[in-house]
């Protein structure tokens, strides 16, 4: 069973920085694709963010503001958010899947998710 586990979100003044962290097992990081969704109140869980093994992909919302990453030596997808905005306010998750793709039927595998909050 894949386990992805994320942690890193919190409350942070609009123009401020979170980073988010989603740890897995060797097996999974190695073998996977990973994406970063939100789901606002109210709203539709969207693709944030992406990385396969050396492709990124970004929604247009967040280009310029955020970075997804991979570090092999802990098993962990990073997303680094910079310059926050109170319309970033949402649960964020992490998800695995066997392809980068932006299509969140695509992926299988999530985490519990962690809330970030924006203050204006």
């Amino acid at each position: 069973q894949v386990q992805l586990v994320e942690s890193g979100g919190g409350l942070v003044q609009a123009g401020g920085s979170l980073r988010l962290a989603c740890e897995t097992s060797p097996v999974t990081f190695n073998s996977r694709a990973f994406g970063w969704f939100r789901q606002g109140p109210g709203k539709e869980r969207a693709f944030v963010a992406g990385i396969g093994k050396t492709v990124t992909r970004y929604a247009d919302s967040v280009l310029g503001r955020f970075t997804i990453s991979r570090d092999y030596a802990k098993n962990t997808i990073y997303l680094q958010m910079n310059k926050l905005q109170p319309e970033d306010t949402a649960v964020y998750y992490c998800a695995a899947t066997l392809a980068l793709t932006d299509d969140v039927r695509m992926y299988g595998d999530w985490g519990q998710g962690t809330q970030v909050t924006v203050s204006s």
